[in-house]
This record gives C-alpha cells, structure tokens and sequence, in this order.
C-alpha cells in the first residue's frame, strides 16, 4: 500500500505548478519542445542534492531513535496538508508573455539547476515527504529512500518534459486560463488532503 501511496503523492507532487513547473513551461513556449526537456533534465538535476541529504538525514535519526523517526512521519502527513493549503492560496498563473532572450541549452540547464538547487525549502520537504513511505519494520531503510527517490526523479523528468512539450504545442492564451488553473489547484489540494489523511491512518 506504502508503494501505491508513494506513486500517487509523488504524481500530485509533481504535477504541482511551481517553480521547476514554470521554467521548463516557459522553455517550451519561447524555445521549443527539445529546450523544455532539457529544462526539465535541469529541474531534477537541483532536485537531487535535496534527496540526499534528506536519506541522509532520515538514516542518522532512524538509527539514533525510531520514535523520533515515527514523530518525523506524522509531521509530513501535517505538512502534506499544508501543502493542500497552500496550493489553494497560490494565485499565481504562468504569465501569457514570456519576453527575453532565447537561452543556449546550457544556460537553460544552468538555470534550472541553481534555481532548485537555492531552494531550502526542498530540503525540508524530502525530510517530510520520504519517511512516509518507509515501513517501520523495513531492513533496508536508506536503500528504500534511494530507490524511491529516484522513482520520483524519472517521473520528474518525464512529467516536466510532457509539460514542456504540451506548451510548445498550445496557445498562451489555454496556459494562462485563470479557469482551467483554479480547476488544478483546487483537484491538486484535494488529492493532497485525501492522501494526507489516508496516510496518517496507517502510520505506525
């Protein structure tokens, strides 16, 4: 059940817009399908940092104290819901225009990269996100974390280069759509309540 849970959050996650969103969105609009991929390549490189020093993080308090380790996981189900909270707050929509400067390919990944990379919040959130889905009986923690974690970067990539190709493919005017944007953020916040819920029924 861990396993389903974790792809289903990890979807919601990722389909987020937000800030790795919004770059390889704006890549595809101004530069085209194959520089929205390579912005998405970028996205996930930033991300994995993160990833690391939360495993590690997680393995060093799963050793020292298992009850500080099951304390940990139900902060995330709480911040899980904040997250819920906090999409319905976010108005902001991907801007219709996109001026400025074609960037090469390196840039883009430069770009991509420093900007997830500068994000702490980041951190913060795979300390909360990961341990969810670590069962307390398992022999293997920080092997778990890892493949995990890059189960949820391959679906980053994926998912943000489909977002990429998709606006290189539309008007501005379906992107900016305040409808259609109101539309996912309330299903997002939803889905995130659901799961938030559903896995704070069945920490241990």
């Amino acid at each position: 059940m861990l396993y389903n849970d974790f792809l289903i959050t990890s979807l919601l996650i990722v389909i987020s817009p937000g800030t790795g969103a919004i770059i390889t969105l704006s890549a595809g609009l101004k530069q085209g399908k194959r520089s929205a991929v390579i912005a998405a390549a970028g996205c996930t490189l930033g991300v994995i940092p993160h990833m690391l020093a939360a495993i590690t993080g997680m393995s060093a308090l799963l050793n020292t104290s298992p009850l500080l380790f099951s304390i940990v996981k139900y902060i995330g189900v709480a911040y899980l819901l904040f997250m819920a909270w906090q999409t319905l707050r976010d108005k902001t929509l991907l801007p219709t225009d996109c001026p400025g400067l074609e960037l090469s390919h390196r840039a883009l990944i430069i770009q991509a990269v420093v900007a997830n990379l500068l994000n702490p919040k980041l951190s913060l959130f795979f300390l909360a996100f990961l341990p969810q889905f670590i069962a307390t009986r398992d022999e293997h923690p920080t092997q778990s974390m890892l493949i995990l974690s890059a189960i949820f970067a391959a679906m980053t990539v994926v998912v943000f280069s489909l977002y990429g190709i998709f606006a290189s493919s539309v008007s501005h005017r379906v992107l900016g759509n305040h409808r259609l944007m109101t539309g996912i953020r309330w299903g997002v916040a939803l889905a995130f309540t659901a799961v938030g819920i559903r896995l704070a029924m069945a920490v241990q």
